[in-house]
């Protein structure tokens, strides 16, 4: 079995890979197909002043199976509501993705049950607005970035001289 892309109608990757499982649960086709995936992460987002978990897809869009492809196969897939069709290879004669490529998302998916992640993500050396706290309208420059405590420190200039300060990521947001 080789693991393929089926491109769904965006926002239904759930569904689509509901169907598919329903479809081929109901075929004689049942052995030709492993799993149906569609690669999500859990990510902890700030609403209402509270961490909240939900998850995001890693692409959208898109929804990885597994099987042994033959004309019953591609079939059963390609007419599943919702389904546009494969991606890679010809739209009749679909191309799998490697093994190395398979691995690396699999892989992702099995350290992202571990550990959620923050929905936004600040690097050092990128620039933020501090929206909360006594330096609110202040700009800084991200120096360190800690994704256990959910905290970053900056360096904001107060009075012309930069000062050093540790804040909460909800407290800052990302200038575009």
């Amino acid at each position: 079995m080789r693991w393929y892309i089926v491109q769904a109608f965006s926002g239904f990757e759930k569904q689509v890979q509901r169907s598919l499982i329903e479809r081929i649960n109901r075929s004689e086709y049942k052995e030709l197909f492993g799993q149906v995936l569609v690669p999500t992460e859990e990510v902890i987002e700030m609403r209402d002043g509270k961490k909240r978990k939900s998850e995001r897809k890693f692409f959208p869009g898109y929804v990885l199976i597994e099987m042994d492809m033959n004309d019953n196969t591609w079939h059963l897939v390609k007419d599943c509501p919702r389904v546009m069709g494969f991606i890679g290879g010809t739209p009749e004669n679909p191309a799998p993705i490697t093994p190395k490529e398979a691995d690396t998302i699999l892989n992702r998916l099995n350290t992202n049950e571990n550990k959620p992640r923050p929905k936004t993500l600040f690097e050092p050396g990128e620039e933020v607005l501090v929206i909360d706290g006594p330096f609110t309208d202040f700009r800084g420059l991200v120096e360190k970035v800690d994704y256990e405590k959910s905290r970053l420190q900056l360096t904001v200039n107060v009075f012309n001289r930069p000062t050093p300060v540790e804040l909460e990521f909800k407290q800052v947001e990302k200038i575009n």
